[in-house]
């Protein structure tokens, strides 16, 4: 496994709008808003299914329904193929909830 380049990680960046850049932690973040915290829980949930299937686990929080999410791959000091993955997956996820008020 290796780290995005930078024209890459452009690239991709490009594609995750409500992701935000962190290049000092070599990293990518996100806050998931919701109706309320079943639904967080219930993506979080649907998410846990994707790092196990993925391999790759976030380091996220939870407040009733806000979910804060940061990726980084710990492997390659920065940010590799699955966190673009990863990020894409749960964009996937939220979109659901984005269309019933969350």
């Amino acid at each position: 496994m290796t780290p995005l380049d930078a024209e890459s990680l452009k690239h991709h960046l490009a594609g995750l709008p409500g992701w935000t850049h962190h290049p000092e932690r070599g990293a990518i973040s996100r806050s998931f808003r919701f109706a309320n915290f079943a639904e967080a829980f219930g993506f979080m949930a649907q998410m846990a299914a994707v790092s196990e299937r993925l391999d790759h686990h976030p380091e996220w929080f939870n407040v009733y329904n806000r979910v804060d999410i940061t990726l980084t791959t710990h492997d390659v000091d920065g940010l590799s193929e699955r966190d673009i993955t990863w990020a894409k997956a749960a964009d996937g996820a939220y979109a659901p909830f984005q269309r019933n008020g969350g």
